[in-house]
């Protein structure tokens, strides 16, 4: 199947790429980790399970798969792992919901210069594409990820003179991910944007200037980065930004409406199409749509991945309609908000919720956009 950068999403109905594990692939994960699975028994774990929920994405009527995120621990977990000069420490910032439980969480730490060790991404997209004909798209996360959750102390003394040059030699590594999964045939890569996001949230900009940054300095520098990374992609190469408010286990990082950084992401990033939270009024309303250049498209995150209650169609119907007073009706599509699992844990809802939310995707599109 071709896929056409034509100024609006590729798919009606699409989602953000990670799925609930099977209780067998979370288990191959306790056994791998603990060293009592052996790497081969593991893959082929995994395989099976990537098998099942290509077919599972098929049966719903997607015309877009991945893998389900099923070789990661967590979204950026697996990038990271493959980048020499990276380590993990806590992260300057902390989960929570609406009640204001905080949970803490880890990130990238810039111990030494980096260096690509190998491949990255090419095993999920090749793995998945055995089992489809199917537009097979890549999730990674973006460049900000590396930087921005310990923004205070990012980085060990010495190692980059500041962040653009980190970000520079960063990009470099995107881009030479992006050629060789270029070269295997995949057309359709997303980066998964967290800290823009949370540089729409008033409390988190407080936050970040806490920590040394200047929130909208900072919003031009990810900007940047994500130009930085894609710039040498094939110009038959979708790229969408999913604009991610933070997902594990039912809890979010920000809230806060697109109005701060809508015209910068909009119309400075040099990608084809934006996948943004819609599903609570958190997210606030659809007005910074009218940023939107005529010749980008964006996905309208309108049904939750953290809950299992399906949304209705009427209600989708005119959410998108409301979304059209701001944006062409030919530049949208509809998906989940964010993924069903952003790390192996995932959120809670049953793999039966999963299905029937991206039924639910599929049929809205269908009805919405006839």
């Amino acid at each position: 199947m071709q896929i056409r950068p034509n100024g609006r999403p590729p798919f009606r109905a699409d989602h953000v790429g990670s799925l609930l594990r099977p209780a067998k692939l979370r288990e191959a994960f306790k056994q791998h980790a603990a060293d009592r699975l052996d790497d081969a028994v593991f893959k082929r774990v995994q395989d099976e399970a990537v098998r099942e929920v290509v077919k599972l994405q098929q049966s719903v009527g997607l015309e877009v798969v991945t893998d389900g995120e099923f070789r990661r621990a967590s979204y950026w977990g697996r990038f990271v792992g493959m980048i020499r000069g990276f380590v993990i420490k806590d992260a300057q910032f902390s989960f929570h919901d609406e009640h204001g439980h905080e949970t803490a969480f880890t990130a990238p730490y810039v111990a030494g210069r980096l260096e690509r060790t190998r491949s990255i991404s090419l095993e999920e997209y090749e793995a998945a594409k055995r089992y489809t004909d199917k537009v097979v798209k890549i999730t990674l996360p973006a460049p900000s990820t590396m930087h921005y959750w310990r923004l205070g102390d990012w980085c060990a003394p010495g190692v980059y003179r500041d962040a653009k040059q980190f970000f520079a030699e960063l990009g470099a590594i995107y881009r030479r991910e992006i050629a060789e999964l270029a070269a295997s045939g995949c057309r359709y890569v997303q980066l998964d944007e967290v800290a823009l996001a949370n540089l729409c949230d008033p409390v988190q900009r407080e936050k970040a200037r806490s920590l040394g940054g200047d929130p909208d300095k900072l919003v031009e520098l990810y900007v940047d980065a994500i130009n930085e990374a894609t710039r040498d992609r094939p110009a038959d190469m979708v790229i969408g930004v999913h604009m991610c408010r933070g997902n594990f286990k039912g809890k979010y990082l920000s809230e806060g409406g697109y109005d701060s950084v809508a015209d910068t992401l909009f119309n400075r990033a040099h990608v084809n199409h934006f996948l943004l939270e819609y599903d609570t009024p958190r997210a606030g309303d659809f007005a910074p749509l009218r940023f939107l250049p005529g010749d980008k498209g964006v996905v309208l995150g309108m049904i939750s991945s953290k809950t299992p209650k399906l949304e209705s169609i009427e209600d989708l119907k005119r959410r998108a309609a409301e979304a059209a007073r701001y944006a062409d009706p030919s530049q949208l599509a509809i998906s989940p908000q964010c993924g069903f699992a952003s790390t192996v844990a995932g959120n809670p809802v049953t793999e039966a919720d999963e299905t029937a939310k991206l039924r639910l995707c599929v049929e809205a599109a269908r009805q919405i956009w006839k």
